[in-house]
């Protein structure tokens, strides 16, 4: 039960006021990995824990400075056809992914006979009018439910409010795993289009999700892109939550991290033989991340070892006069 306004000073409702949003840069101000890629894959590419699942089409992803005008919001995220167009086989389906661990969502109490619904609220544009959905899916046990919104312009900025029902079946994970994920679609095969849209939470049947939906992608420079992304418990929609820059920076490191400054610190000598450095991570990441060099110096014979959520370890065998060294590199605990 939310906690009332109390006396003075108030004391707030916490879940309402701070960090309502379950989403993380719905803004999609940060963007670590770069401002544009190019016929991506199925994938994390520009903003911060954003995927596109792409099937279908020839598809550049980037960080817009483009919003809505008065809305507060600086960035979006775009996604374009940068070929001649798609047509989706059956199989195919493009949408963009937010997705959530289990331990974040538990005051939504899902799976019991509390449990809360939830609204998705976003700004959106698109070249195609018609209709779009919106799906939240349960990974932990394999539910679903849809909802059908529609783009009435072209090339406009529209805000959109949807509710989902409440689900009293199927208990979320309480851990650091991924439990369930927003998925906004712009476009779907007809694997995911010849059922009946199911609007209430049910066993996944694939032909139920995405009935109705438009293909963006059908013609060239077919666009769209998004920006104000909000989750939150309850049937109503509230202002989106403005988090500081780096308050917003440090809940998107804890899934990833990139840094183009040398990795050449706490040098530890192992034996004659051997060297090592040690890095401690900014923040506590979601698990043990998988580590990628993406520019390199002096990395002969080196290992990651003894890491952690916290920090890692990197071991070579050389001469004293050398050691693991990186130019750029990047940490993920991606869901």
């Amino acid at each position: 039960m939310a906690i009332t306004r109390i006396g003075k000073p108030a004391i707030a409702d916490v879940r309402g006021v701070n960090f309502r949003n379950i989403c993380q840069n719905g803004d999609m101000s940060i963007a670590q990995r770069g401002t544009s890629s190019t016929n991506v894959s199925t994938g994390y590419h520009t903003c911060d824990r954003y995927k596109i699942f792409r099937g279908a089409g020839t598809i550049t992803m980037s960080q817009e400075t483009d919003a809505p005008t008065g809305s507060g919001f600086v960035k979006s995220l775009k996604f374009l056809e940068a070929g001649s167009g798609s047509s989706p086989s059956a199989g195919d389906r493009n949408f963009l992914q937010h997705k959530m661990e289990g331990q974040n969502l538990q005051y939504i109490k899902k799976g019991t006979s509390s449990a809360e619904k939830l609204t998705l609220s976003f700004h959106v544009k698109s070249t195609v009018t018609g209709t779009y959905i919106a799906e939240l899916y349960d990974e932990d046990n394999t539910r679903q439910v849809s909802k059908a919104y529609t783009i009435s312009s072209a090339n406009t900025w529209e805000y959109k409010t949807i509710t989902f029902p409440a689900d009293t079946s199927g208990t979320l994970d309480n851990d650091n795993a991924n439990s369930m994920n927003i998925n906004l679609y712009f476009t779907a095969g007809s694997n995911f289009t010849s059922g009946t849209l199911n609007t209430t939470w049910n066993s996944v049947t694939d032909a139920n999700r995405a009935v109705g939906q438009v293909n963006v992608v059908a013609s060239a420079n077919g666009a769209i892109q998004w920006t104000g992304i909000q989750l939150e418990a309850g049937s109503q929609a509230s202002d989106f939550e403005f988090l500081p820059h780096d308050i917003n920076l440090k809940r998107c490191l804890r899934y990833y991290y990139q840094d183009t400054a040398f990795l050449d610190i706490t040098v530890v000598r192992v034996s004659d033989s051997s060297r090592g450095v040690h890095k401690t991570l900014p923040v506590p990441m979601r698990a043990t991340p998988t580590f990628t060099a993406t520019s390199t110096n002096e990395i002969g014979n080196t290992s990651m070892n003894n890491s952690s959520n916290t920090s890692v370890r990197f071991s070579m065998s050389g001469s004293a006069d050398n050691h693991p060294r990186y130019a750029a590199y990047n940490f993920s605990a991606e869901l």
